[in-house]
């Protein structure tokens, strides 16, 4: 690989259609070679070691609570510190790497991934308690992001031809995007592929090495990523596997002296804690610490009387409901004028009440939430709601040997409600209802978080209006407020929705790189 033009243009992978026999059968089949090989001991990754420790995670089924899929090796603080010193000395070799050379593993890595979609499927299946077109939607999506990061890191590294700087008569400028050092990876357990994968590599691709510790519900999915990186050859002590508690492990890295930036996405307060660590500056540190994180939401759906309800009655469902509302994007709240307010309630609740609830394994439509503290958390929001709206469907835990939770629609809450202000993180929507498009739009900038949003209108005046107020990193008009893609939804938002990261976006790269400029008078 020496030209950017031997690469073909970014495109988005495609998912897969389950309604045909042979794509199900497909899926099946690798769920069942994964179920044949879950209960296996993972280990740590310190350069080339593999370190096996007697403290471990236990990953379970959320699904199905006597499935073990995996005992994962827990990292400590003396362990952290050994994956520090080798993630501080590979990158001292890793930074003088030529990108293109860089971006070989990433391609190297989406063709192998590629090849073995399904069995990355059905991992998240069985550990994360996807069904099938949410597990195929998240693999692709870390496939996007590994062919999207790799054709980035070269087109910024052939900057100065592409976007050359102002001339100088008698100056030879450049300015070259360099790394800037050892990074902290801390993806969340709701992608556990997509988002883990894309924050790692758009790491170490632009030439930083990582210390990625992933979700304690999910580490069996990110460990398959990482080995899958071994096996494209990439070399020891790029990336560093360090499952572990947040407390000991996460804070001691987050402080680190040699931490030069944390990747993190999660929950707000979480996100807020390793922001304070991380703008302390410890004994050693040259540098100010660079945090990239992206923190949740309380997304809205805004419908006004011109719409077409049908479309918005399903988007909302859609948005509420997938993954069982377990997305920083998922749109837990609608918002909808008085006009047409009975009529989309209704719509809404017929959808909500076709969705049934199982094992995700066998593909249906809702499946459990993560674990035993969701659970808890969601179903004491439930019993909030009650308080403050109209239980119109669901409202109680739903059968199954695992953490089901019926998804629910709380309608007549008002705008102050904790249900409409609090990120549930689960199967649980509120509506409320608006006199007009202008107080519907105003309901929707009433929270502390601006993530994604929709608003569905045949108005293009009104939609005009919307696009300019609607604080939101991600502003949708018409569609639903979940499933961005990689290039041509860049995600990321505003408040305490995060720093605005835009990831899969053009802009990305450069927060995992520092811009140097030389200056050569001839």
């Amino acid at each position: 690989m020496n030209k950017t033009e031997n690469i073909s243009p970014f495109v988005n992978e495609p998912f897969v259609n389950f309604s045909l026999e042979e794509n199900k059968q497909a899926m099946e089949k690798a769920i069942s070679i994964v179920k044949s090989e879950l209960g296996q001991n993972i280990p740590l990754h310190i350069g080339e070691k593999k370190v096996f420790t007697e403290d471990v995670i236990t990953s379970i089924n959320p699904g199905n609570l006597d499935e073990v899929i995996g005992y994962v090796s827990k990292a400590n603080q003396a362990l952290a510190e050994e994956a520090m010193q080798m993630a501080v000395s590979t990158f001292e070799t890793w930074k003088r790497v030529p990108a293109r050379d860089r971006a070989e593993y990433l391609f190297k890595a989406a063709a192998l991934m590629r090849e073995r979609k399904h069995e990355f499927s059905a991992l998240m299946i069985l550990e994360s308690g996807k069904n099938y077109a949410e597990a195929d939607a998240d693999t692709a999506e870390a496939i996007d992001f590994i062919e999207f990061y790799a054709r980035e890191i070269l087109r910024l590294d052939q900057i100065n031809e592409t976007q050359p700087l102002t001339k100088v008569q008698g100056e030879d400028n450049r300015l070259t995007y360099i790394p800037i050092g050892v990074g902290v990876i801390i993806p969340p357990w709701n992608f556990p592929l997509a988002i883990c994968v894309g924050m790692t590599t758009a790491a170490v691709v632009s030439g930083n090495t990582v210390l990625l510790k992933p979700a304690s519900t999910t580490p069996a999915i990110a460990h398959k990523f990482v080995a899958l990186m071994e096996e494209v050859g990439l070399p020891a002590g790029v990336i560093n596997f360090i499952p572990g508690s947040g407390a000991e492990v996460g804070d001691y890295l987050t402080s680190h002296p040699k931490t030069r930036f944390i990747s993190f996405t999660g929950s707000k307060e979480v996100g807020l804690h390793i922001s304070k660590l991380a703008a302390n500056t410890s004994e050693g540190q040259i540098w100010i610490k660079r945090l990239i994180a992206e923190m949740g939401g309380k997304d809205g759906i805004v419908v006004d009387e011109t719409a077409n309800l049908d479309a918005a009655a399903q988007s909302i469902v859609a948005s509420a409901f997938g993954f069982q509302g377990q997305k920083c994007s998922a749109g837990s709240r609608a918002i909808i004028v008085e006009a047409v307010y009975d009529e989309v309630v209704e719509k809404v609740k017929a959808l909500t009440e076709k969705l049934v609830v199982g094992l995700p394994e066998l593909n249906y439509p809702a499946g459990p939430v993560i674990d035993k503290g969701s659970y808890d958390k969601i179903l004491n929001y439930i019993e909030i709601g009650k308080g403050e709206g109209t239980l119109l469907t669901g409202g109680s835990p739903a059968e199954g040997n695992g953490y089901y939770i019926q998804p629910t629609v709380f309608a007549d809450v008002k705008p102050g409600a904790r249900i409409m202000k609090e990120e549930i993180f689960g199967p649980v929507l509120a509506i409320c209802k608006a006199s007009d498009y202008k107080e519907a739009i105003e309901i929707y900038n009433d929270t502390e978080f601006g993530l994604t949003g929709s608003y569905f209108s045949s108005d293009q005046n009104r939609i005009e209006e919307a696009l300019e107020t609607m604080h939101c990193g991600n502003l949708y008009i018409n569609r639903k407020c979940t499933g961005a893609l990689v290039g041509a939804h860049p995600f990321g938002g505003f408040n305490m929705s995060g720093t605005d990261s835009k990831a899969g976006g053009y802009d990305y790269l450069l927060l995992f790189t520092q811009a140097k400029l030389t200056s050569r008078k001839l």
